[in-house]
């Protein structure tokens, strides 16, 4: 038999940790009719020519998405709906959410906002979004003077270098 100290703020802690979960599903439930019930993952990322954004929202019917862009804001409002014939099974457990999600991005200056391309794959969502002509990379030619020919005789001036001994 091995023996364990005993540790009062051990116990304190996982009170508060249970408490804290209380309050957290206590206030899900209070807001669930006014409030989004889940928030999909997003990855952004950008290249030269696009802002591309993936949402992941597997469940959710195309028809249930709602993409908006005003005033440089990007909205993406859904639903993932709960199968009616699957509400009179006994569920031991629910973990996925499910109900309405909403999403908001605020567009850099640089993104062309009429130019916005949405595609549905497998459960993500793919936006991309081109940046505007002016905002892509240009690339500058540099132009290399050849050196110039010295004539036999020809005295060659050197720069004066200023401050060096």
């Amino acid at each position: 038999m091995t023996i364990t100290r005993w540790d009062p703020f051990r116990e304190v802690v996982a009170l508060q940790n249970r408490v804290n979960s209380l309050f957290r599903d206590l206030n899900d439930g209070e807001e669930g009719a006014s409030a989004p019930s889940f928030a999909p993952a997003v990855d952004i990322y950008e290249d030269a020519q696009k802002v591309v954004l993936k949402l992941e929202v597997p469940g959710v019917d195309q028809k249930d998405l709602d993409i908006r862009v005003e005033n440089h804001t990007l909205t993406v409002k859904g639903e993932r709906k709960f199968e009616a014939e699957e509400k009179e099974q006994n569920f031991h457990r629910i973990e996925r959410r499910y109900g309405s999600f909403f999403r908001a991005f605020t567009l850099p200056s640089t993104v062309d906002t009429e130019s916005v391309q949405a595609s549905y794959n497998a459960g993500v969502l793919k936006l991309e979004l081109a940046k505007k002509p002016e905002a892509q990379p240009k690339q500058i030619k540099i132009n290399i003077d050849s050196p110039r020919k010295v004539e036999a005789g020809q005295k060659v001036e050197e720069p004066e270098l200023v401050g060096v001994r």
